[in-house]
């Protein structure tokens, strides 16, 4: 649901210091990341970022659902079967999942996956689907059927043809933890960016802090804000490069999970806090709830920022 480089962007300084910045861009879940580590050398920066990118590998192929040997796939397959035995660390994701889908009141919920797919976002769709045609498209999902064993660690899907997928967290969950590694290895500074979502850490080598800036999708030459961001996170949702267009309103490409309707009303939603996986819940959240619902939420976090666009235009800044 996460793809933004269009909004966010990276302003990063080098001013010749001692310390090596260099950056890698590699595809993984789906979609780019760009790793930038800083360090004392070119070999050690190197072997940093092939970390990264063995964490991240590790983590895809962990919780992807679109790989048939991944536990949540065999989760997905025995839906309605059996549960499954995860690692922790899959069991663990998925319970704060659950936590985020009772924080959003069922606006996010990892079951989205096993919707049926009812709208097109290519352009091509000129009227709006029956309601009985949507009603029917949610009736496999739903986080209540998710059903954790914790003594077990395993995962059940009650309904039969229900799935999982991480597609709404896993790239930032993904970004905090190439962080977290680099950390343990007292690497000084860098960003872990999955196409926008991203974690960061440290310095830029002159000293100041990691310059992130979030642009306006109405006006692709405009910033917004620029975050000063030293060990922080971001993430962004937006409807504004995939929705429909009927009848004079806008429909964006994200589903709410209950009603089967996409969301309206935003075009695109920026969290800053100090977990991209956290921001990517309460992003994909927020759009699926609205401005009002949606900064009564955030506001609950008071760790977490926000830029909110409306689908007229207008800004709105936590500060």
């Amino acid at each position: 649901m996460k793809f933004f480089f269009t909004t966010i962007f990276l302003l990063i300084i080098h001013l010749g210091h001692a310390q090596v910045l260099l950056k890698k861009q590699v595809t993984l879940m789906g979609c780019i990341f760009e790793i930038t580590i800083v360090d004392q050398d070119t070999a050690t920066v190197r072997k940093h970022i092939d970390l990264v990118i063995a964490e991240v590998t590790r983590i895809e192929n962990l919780i992807s659902e679109w790989r048939p040997e991944t536990q949540i796939s065999q989760v997905n397959r025995y839906a309605g079967i059996k549960p499954v035995q995860v690692d922790r660390e899959v069991f663990d994701l998925t319970k704060r999942a659950i936590a985020y889908s009772k924080n959003s009141n069922g606006a996010f919920d990892i079951s989205i996956v096993a919707l049926d797919k009812i709208w097109r976002f290519d352009g091509t769709m000129i009227e709006l689907p029956s309601e009985e045609a949507i009603r029917k498209s949610v009736e496999k999902v739903g986080y209540e059927h998710i059903i954790l064993d914790s003594t077990n660690c395993s995962i059940y899907l009650s309904i039969p043809g229900m799935k999982i997928g991480f597609g709404s967290i896993g790239k930032g969950y993904a970004a905090d933890m190439g962080r977290a590694l680099m950390q343990s290895k007292s690497v000084q500074a860098g960003i872990v960016n999955a196409s926008g979502d991203l974690s960061t850490w440290g310095h830029q080598p002159d000293g100041t802090p990691w310059l992130i800036g979030i642009k306006n999708p109405f006006k692709a030459y405009k910033t917004i804000k620029i975050l000063q961001m030293e060990e922080s996170a971001v993430a962004t949702s937006g409807s504004y490069e995939k929705y429909a267009e009927i009848g004079n309103k806008r429909y964006a490409h994200i589903i709410n999970p209950k009603t089967g309707y996409p969301s309206t009303g935003l075009t695109s939603v920026s969290i800053y806090g100090p977990s991209a996986e956290f921001a990517n819940a309460l992003s994909t959240s927020i759009m699926v709830m609205g401005q009002k619902e949606g900064l009564k939420l955030v506001k609950r976090f008071p760790l977490y920022h926000y830029v909110l666009i409306t689908d007229k235009g207008k800004i709105l800044k936590s500060h």
